[in-house]
């Protein structure tokens, strides 16, 4: 069993459980699941999806971002005992008879979304010392993503070497939806939770069906939670599996091409 424990300082505020095949959303917005309420916190701040027998926190570009034991993240893998702030409150992460398990590959993970805290607020005081801290112009900025509007100089990003260089995965609404949405996690969600990163439709589709895992060897695709199960390139898929570039993938209503992007901002 795995639990939230919501704290302000010393006060307890309430517990919520953490189920298999359900997202479990945070923010100021009343229809979250948890709800907080404090200005510091956004509409939609953060979820936490199941991903097997483990959970993962995503930021959902929020404006003050989320802290994991004092680390700013974009995406986590939950441990017993984390503990995850977003504006003055706290959640604990709980989680009991369940062997947690750690391989190379989760934890290379977790140090590729993470940076030190007080590194972070030192470099965009420096950058625009009048301004309050704005986290989403930073990741912004860090991923290469930048508006171009009038703020702060840019800032140094994390090192990331020439050769690690990854194809971007895209994924393109051939019925179902429209438009494009370009992967830009590690593990990226499809669903009929709003707050998935690729939205689908259908009765029997899960809140998160589907995640798509960013590897060094490529991109995979995991079956998560719901009746319907997906499909790649018309074989129905129920373990992890890998995709190819221009791989068609079927779930609940929604027919989606996956592809590369191979050019380099």
């Amino acid at each position: 069993m795995s639990t939230l424990t919501l704290k302000l300082k010393d006060k307890l505020l309430g517990d919520y459980q953490l189920q298999d095949g359900f997202s479990l959303t945070i923010g100021r917005g009343s229809k979250n699941d948890v709800v907080i309420q404090d200005p510091a916190v956004s509409g939609h701040h953060a979820k936490i999806d199941p991903v097997g027998n483990r959970f993962v926190l995503i930021d959902l570009q929020s404006k003050n971002g989320t802290f994991v034991n004092e680390n700013l993240v974009i995406s986590h893998w939950l441990k017993h005992g984390d503990v995850i702030s977003i504006g003055k409150h706290q959640l604990i992460f709980n989680q009991y008879g369940t062997q947690q398990i750690f391989d190379d590959d989760l934890e290379e993970l977790d140090k590729t979304v993470i940076m030190d805290t007080s590194l972070h607020r030192n470099m965009m005081i420096r950058s625009h010392p009048t301004k309050s801290i704005n986290v989403v112009r930073f990741w912004d900025k860090a991923s290469g993503q930048d508006t171009g509007r009038d703020g702060p100089p840019k800032v140094s990003t994390p090192f990331t070497a020439k050769d690690d260089y990854q194809p971007a995965g895209v994924i393109t609404y051939l019925a179902g939806g429209f438009g494009k949405v370009i992967l830009k996690r590690k593990i990226s969600t499809i669903g009929k939770h709003p707050s998935s990163d690729v939205v689908v439709k259908g009765f029997l589709v899960g809140q998160t069906a589907i995640t798509i895992t960013q590897k060094p060897e490529g991109f995979y695709l995991t079956p998560i939670s719901g009746l319907a199960k997906p499909k790649v390139d018309g074989n129905k898929v129920k373990v992890t599996t890998m995709i190819d570039n221009l791989s068609i993938i079927e779930i609940g209503t929604a027919k989606l091409q996956f592809s590369l992007e191979n050019s380099k901002d």
